[in-house]
């Protein structure tokens, strides 16, 4: 019998979207007020941390942290054993991501980011990981099956931590008072950056 290819995209719809319901029904209060606490006051830069899909996913809200007024970058872990370490600071705040908590990668920087004296914030789906218990602070994502029939490609577990992080940056941002005037400032640029021109939000 053949497949209904919609009712195939609804499935992997459904699926991603009841791993997201799951997460924010299961938030840990404490690892969360204290991740938000510490990018608060944070004195250095936000570091995100991954490789892989975790790696792409960094990009992204490295980005929209940096959009919304929090200073952030994207260190891809590899390469960060080959030189690029000295963009981080002991100012700074890293956020490593490996929903196993057991990628060598990622795991490889740690004793130098102790080193260096960076605080450290695991974003993982396993709270007694190598990763986890590694860093300073952890934030559990709990994906229990990955949305493809496999349960092996980073589906569930990416879009988790990507909603994490977007919900992590949108609260620093309301909670430091962020405007429309300083988003125009950072995103002057696109359809976006003209809408608040329009609206006179860089005057």
């Amino acid at each position: 019998m053949k497949e209904n290819k919609l009712d195939l995209v609804h499935t992997y719809m459904q699926r991603e979207i009841a791993a997201m319901q799951l997460i924010e029904s299961q938030i840990n209060d404490v690892q969360y007020c204290s991740v938000i606490d510490k990018i608060m006051h944070l004195t250095g830069r936000l570091v995100f941390m991954g490789v892989g899909k975790t790696g792409h996913i960094g990009v992204k809200l490295a980005a929209t942290f940096a959009s919304l007024g929090t200073p952030a970058i994207f260190v891809h872990a590899t390469e960060a054993m080959h030189g690029d370490m000295g963009m981080i600071t002991s100012e700074d705040l890293v956020i490593l991501i490996s929903n196993s908590g057991e990628t060598k990668e990622t795991l490889a920087p740690l004793p130098s980011l102790k080193r260096i004296g960076a605080a450290t914030v695991a974003f993982t789906g396993q709270d007694d990981s190598h990763l986890a218990q590694a860093c300073e602070s952890v934030l559990t994502i709990p994906v229990t099956h990955e949305a493809d029939d496999l349960g092996l490609a980073p589906t569930s577990s990416s879009t988790a931590a990507l909603m994490v992080g977007d919900a992590l940056a949108c609260t620093i941002s309301r909670l430091k008072g962020f405007t429309a005037s300083d988003f125009a400032l950072y995103h002057p640029g696109g359809a976006l950056g003209q809408k608040l021109l329009k609206q006179g939000s860089l005057e």
